[in-house]
């Protein structure tokens, strides 16, 4: 957010809990409100005052099928002029994942380097590292280097391009970050650029269509569990034979529903990982004969 006026919109959850509140954050990501602020029971999101909608939110709140909460209502506030950036930045702290990767900010000085830097700007894009999906896709890419070197490599829904620059740094040979948000899309080119890998990371604003633009060894997708099952037979045909999916974004709850829609696909599962409620699950596309 910059020093533009926004829209705050708070919406009342029965019951509440921070799961509810992130499912209904999935739900809402595609208005597009920039960011959330988890505060029982309300959840609190943002967007500029020009981007809102009161009519597109009714629309989406009416179509929210869940059994384990009810919207129960929902209020809007002008807020006046900040800084929201600079507030935000002041609360970003660097994380480490396994010891090997540190994601920080241009900010911060003075910190001990690991074996992978990457710095982010994140201007209210998801993916700096701190969410617990975006932590475990970081860790599969660590664990899977060897995989890596060489391969093309697809960040769908990339937010920042975290996992973009990430497995460009384990030696990826080419790379595309691609995601529906136009703020999200830029920050990606211009974290690309921070990190020098522009010549490398292409980055595009779009939805999976895209992705018919060529085929790819690993594709990478941090999003969200009913986006995940759409796109789920376009993943499927833009991987190569012998090609990975990486998925994270959902509740290990969703496991399953997940793992038989890859399935259908042709899409073996290979591995999964877990972290406070949340899963990563990596699919492997099956090696077709002659090949």
């Amino acid at each position: 957010m910059n020093s533009q006026e926004y829209i705050e919109v708070a919406i009342k959850l029965e019951p509440f809990s921070e799961e509810n509140a992130e499912i209904l954050m999935a739900e809402l990501e595609e208005i597009p409100f920039e960011s959330f602020e988890v505060s029982g029971p309300f959840l609190k999101c943002y967007i500029p005052k020009e981007q809102y909608s009161a009519q597109m939110l009714k629309l989406v709140l009416s179509g929210i099928d869940e059994d384990s909460f009810t919207v129960l209502d929902f209020n809007a506030r002008l807020i006046p002029p900040a800084n929201w950036n600079a507030q935000w930045e002041s609360q970003f702290s660097p994380i480490v994942v396994d010891r090997k990767c540190t994601i920080k900010a241009p900010f911060h000085t003075g910190l001990r380097r690991t074996r992978f830097n990457i710095t982010i700007e994140p201007h209210m894009a998801f993916g700096t590292g701190h969410h617990q999906t975006t932590y475990l896709m970081c860790r599969a890419l660590l664990q899977d280097e060897a995989e890596i070197k060489g391969k093309t490599v697809l960040d769908m829904g990339c937010g920042t391009a975290v996992l973009a620059i990430l497995a460009a740094k384990l030696g990826a040979g080419h790379l595309y970050a691609i995601d529906i948000d136009a703020v999200a899309a830029r920050s990606a080119y211009d974290n690309a650029c921070i990190n020098r890998l522009s010549r490398r990371i292409e980055t595009y604003c779009g939805d999976a269509s895209l992705l018919q633009m060529g085929k790819y060894d690993i594709i990478l997708a941090n999003i969200n569990r009913n986006i995940l099952l759409q796109d789920m037979p376009t993943y499927a045909r833009s991987l190569r034979s012998g090609g990975s999916l990486y998925m994270s974004g959902f509740f290990t709850e969703d496991k399953d529903v997940l793992t038989d829609a890859a399935g259908k696909e042709g899409l073996e599962y290979v591995s999964e990982d877990m972290m406070e409620g949340w899963c990563r699950l990596k699919f492997r596309k099956a090696v077709k004969e002659g090949h």
